[in-house]
């Protein structure tokens, strides 16, 4: 199964600037694993060059993933073009 999905990071820009790059790779995480009902979620390295391309504290407002899910239940993600 594939999908495109704009996942909303503006909630991350709440929390303390010095830990947003790291909290926002975990909410894409648990954004997939209930969309996707993942039992478990890769991340490629497109979408964590996306996050840190400006540093830890200033990290995208939303991104785009196309996620791809295994027969296995494991769901990649990478950046959407």
């Amino acid at each position: 199964m594939e999908r495109v999905y704009t996942i909303p990071l503006r909630n991350v820009k709440d929390i303390k600037r010095t830990i947003r790059a790291p909290r926002a790779i975990r909410e894409i995480k648990i954004f997939l694993t209930k969309h996707m009902k993942a039992s478990e979620v890769k991340i490629d390295e497109s979408v964590n060059h996306a996050i840190w391309a400006r540093g830890i504290q200033k990290i995208p407002s939303k991104i785009t993933v196309k996620a791809v899910k295994d027969d296995d239940g494991v769901v990649t993600a990478t950046l959407a073009e």
